[in-house]
């Protein structure tokens, strides 16, 4: 006859054994489920395309931009913006490829949402048509790099950091010191000319004047209804707005049926995933790495 202590141990592998299956089988589930498409009713549809969060990849958004630009039966993208900014060269890059799927002869509308501020304002600037809601944050049109300084923490911890280098500002942007005048001044040019590309996106993107978009150009932010005084911003609205105007731009009477992407559920494996990515980007210093930013903080 089975001892008791024998039964608990076995009722706790069973236990062990069903949550770990249970684990495994939501990861293989997550990791295995693909994007799909949701549309309703046959037709005209106007897609809809989401750049939420900061940016920091712009492949996603330019991958669904390329499928919808192949798809002769969607004559409009909106493009809902409910983002701070991010990397400037991914802000940059989703712009390009907005006048890209212009070229190809579709029109875009630009929704922001709760912000569109600094690399978000950016890409709206590619669209055709810029709708906000009044309270919308935006604006923030500027250029920040940063990276911390660990130079007096190393001092009183008596750590060194060694470095053999060619070049006098190699070693521009690290945190284990402060930086020279001259890496100072490299660094002020890299930003300024990063800036000035900002400035010539809303010049081309807005048709304003330069000297118009310098008054403002200061990294201020507004609300929707400032930035449609100011220029910046053509409509005030929500989504469902900026898909009826999408609709009557390409010559659909009705509200117009729309298409989207519905991501998979998160699984346990994509949170262990993104917690060991995290990992690795701090065993690296990733997350230390100086960083050319469009970004609202």
């Amino acid at each position: 006859m089975a001892r008791k202590s024998d039964v608990v141990i076995a009722v706790i592998i069973g236990i062990c054994f069903l949550a770990i299956s249970f684990i495994a089988l939501s990861a293989f589930i997550g990791f295995s489920g693909e994007e799909t498409t949701f549309w309703a009713g046959g037709g005209k549809k106007i897609a809809i395309v989401e750049v939420h969060g900061v940016i920091d990849n712009s492949s996603e958004v330019i991958r669904q931009l390329r499928k919808y630009a192949q798809d002769n039966s969607i004559p409009a993208v909106v493009v809902h913006i409910d983002s701070p900014g991010g990397g400037a060269a991914s802000s940059q890059e989703i712009y390009e490829e907005i006048n890209r799927i212009k070229e190809k002869g579709k029109k875009v509308v630009a929704s922001m949402g709760t912000v569109g501020a600094s690399g978000g304002y950016y890409i709206a600037c590619a669209a055709d048509t810029i709708i906000a809601d009044p309270a919308t944050i935006t604006g923030s049109i500027g250029v920040i790099f940063e990276f911390p300084v660990a130079e007096e923490l190393f001092k009183k911890i008596g750590l060194k950091y060694e470095v053999v280098k060619r070049g006098d500002i190699k070693e521009v942007g690290t945190w284990t010191r402060s930086m020279t005048d001259k890496e100072r001044k490299s660094l002020q040019s890299v930003v300024d000319d990063t800036y000035e590309q900002f400035v010539e996106a809303i010049v081309a993107g807005r048709r304003m004047k330069k000297e118009e978009i310098m008054r403002i150009a200061d990294g201020s932010i507004f609300t929707g209804r400032q930035a449609k005084e100011l220029g910046l911003v053509d409509e005030l609205g929500n989504l469902q707005d900026a898909i009826k105007i999408a609709g009557e731009m390409v010559g659909i009477k009705e509200y117009p049926k729309t298409v989207k992407e519905i991501k998979r559920n998160i699984s346990w494996f994509d949170l262990l995933s993104q917690r060991a990515n995290d990992l690795l980007k701090l065993g690296t210093g990733e997350q230390f790495m100086p960083k050319l930013e469009y970004l609202f903080r």
